[in-house]
């Protein structure tokens, strides 16, 4: 495998895909220094060769593009055209055919993937133009600096070619995740939930911490203090699922509780603002009582 790029995804994907047995050849990224540093560091790391687009050999069975959905097609019709110029330096020193059909089969990558949670695998059609099968191959997983999850029965979602979801069905199983096959248009009603499971997520918990202030306490402190629930909460909703995990004075109906949290988080907008839409959502999806009064309260002006 080549893997296209060198940032947080692209290292953790090829650590995970060198120890599970796959060669890496080459790292290729941008003709940059800060990326030409990353991909050396990572390519001494799997044993691979740190090239740019222009020198890679790409003699790869598989191709890995694992750079900002932005850049997908680009770096998908660069690679294109390197092959179409090594195919061709390969046709021209071929003394026979014979021997022309074999430089090219040895030369030319057959798969290619992308990670893209968001965009489909036309993406990469440079590369299928070329001949090559192409999917996108995207898990439902978060990657930053600092962290290594581990990727046992995690989720990877393969829209693309029959042959090429079929080789990223096998590497999935291979790295211990679960693969299910998701139709090119709904990816982006995917990705939009995928962003809800971790980077809003986030946001959520960041606005915590902002409410933790009316109450007197530091970001840091209101962090400390708040993971035993939080921790005990996703345990009820993984074991019990969201209603019998629902628990506070929505379920109690208590209006009068909510009236006092509305007035208070007066002062800090951005939180009441999120405070009131989560308290809509779960009007709409959770057991609640006193369900008129509370819709009354809650009901934007």
């Amino acid at each position: 495998m080549a893997i296209i790029g060198a940032g947080r995804l692209a290292s953790f994907l090829a650590m995970a895909l060198h120890g599970a047995g796959f060669m890496i050849t080459e790292i290729v990224t941008r003709d940059l220094p800060g990326s030409g540093r990353s991909a050396r560091s990572l390519a001494a790391r799997v044993g691979a060769h740190a090239v740019t687009a222009a020198s890679a050999a790409l003699d790869a069975t598989l191709l890995w593009f694992c750079v900002p959905d932005s850049a997908i097609r680009r770096a998908a019709s660069d690679l294109a055209t390197r092959i179409a110029a090594i195919t061709d330096v390969k046709k021209t020193r071929a003394p026979n055919r014979e021997k022309e059909v074999r430089n090219r089969v040895q030369t030319k990558p057959r798969f290619a993937f992308h990670s893209s949670g968001a965009l489909a695998s036309r993406e990469l059609d440079p590369l299928r133009g070329a001949g090559v099968a192409v999917a996108s191959v995207h898990p439902l997983m978060t990657f930053v600096a600092g962290a290594r999850p581990n990727l046992a029965g995690v989720p990877f979602a393969i829209e693309g070619d029959n042959t090429a979801q079929r080789v990223a069905r096998q590497i999935v199983h291979a790295l211990g995740g679960k693969s299910f096959s998701l139709p090119a248009p709904r990816k982006a009603a995917y990705h939009a939930w995928a962003t809800l499971t971790s980077p809003l997520l986030l946001a959520f918990l960041v606005t915590l911490e902002e409410a933790a202030r009316t109450a007197g306490f530091t970001r840091e402190d209101a962090r400390r203090k708040s993971l035993p629930i939080l921790h005990q909460t996703l345990a009820n909703y993984a074991r019990l699922g969201p209603a019998r995990s629902f628990s506070g004075p929505l379920i109690r109906g208590d209006a009068e509780t909510v009236e006092k949290h509305l007035a208070v988080l007066k002062k800090h907008l951005g939180a009441r603002e999120v405070y009131v839409a989560l308290a809509r959502a779960a009007l709409r999806g959770l057991p609640v009582k006193n369900r008129n009064r509370l819709e009354r309260l809650l009901r934007v002006r």
